[in-house]
């Protein structure tokens, strides 16, 4: 598993840390375009569950993915310090926007390459290749997400069809 790009560089990097089910995880501010406050989506029919909805933003629509389902955890509840984080996701040709739906945000922090390590095979709550490294901040760590895997739309896509009934073996 490599390591965040500024590790690879030796330039500390500035990442949105945020909760999400009771533990801190964080974003590379790059990827991040803006911070909004959790209003009501409009649901979608036969959408993969982790993704609650979509809003409207400035006339665009955006799908708004729940993070602690994709991390296969009950559905976050919103509640008053709810936000949703507008990413740009970069998969090697388009980048789409997302929302990512969240429990609070924290704060922006810098994490030198010294204090990233990369992720366990052992130990973390959610899938390895979701986890770009592990950061090292105030003697917490905090997992630093990989924003194009944990948010690849084929993935997603794919969990949204439904599952082939009566194929049978023809052996």
């Amino acid at each position: 598993m490599s390591l965040p790009n500024s590790a690879a560089s030796g330039l500390p990097s500035q990442y949105l840390t945020f909760s999400l089910a009771g533990e801190t995880f964080a974003i590379g501010i790059l990827s991040i375009k803006e911070i909004i406050q959790f209003r009501g989506l409009t649901e979608v029919p036969m959408m993969p569950r982790a993704v609650r909805g979509v809003i409207n933003l400035r006339g665009a629509v955006v799908p708004v993915i729940d993070l602690a389902l994709r991390f296969g955890k009950p559905a976050s509840a919103a509640g008053r310090r709810s936000c949703i984080v507008i990413v740009e996701v970069s998969d090697g040709g388009d980048s789409p926007v997302l929302g990512v739906m969240v429990d609070a945000v924290s704060e922006v922090i810098e994490i030198p390459p010294s204090e990233i390590e990369e992720a366990p095979n052992f130990g973390a709550s959610i899938r390895r290749e979701f986890i770009a490294g592990i950061g090292k901040v105030r003697g917490k760590f905090v997992l630093l997400l990989d924003v194009s895997r944990t948010l690849s739309l084929d993935e997603l896509a794919e969990l949204a069809l439904p599952p082939q009934e009566g194929v049978l073996d023809a052996a």
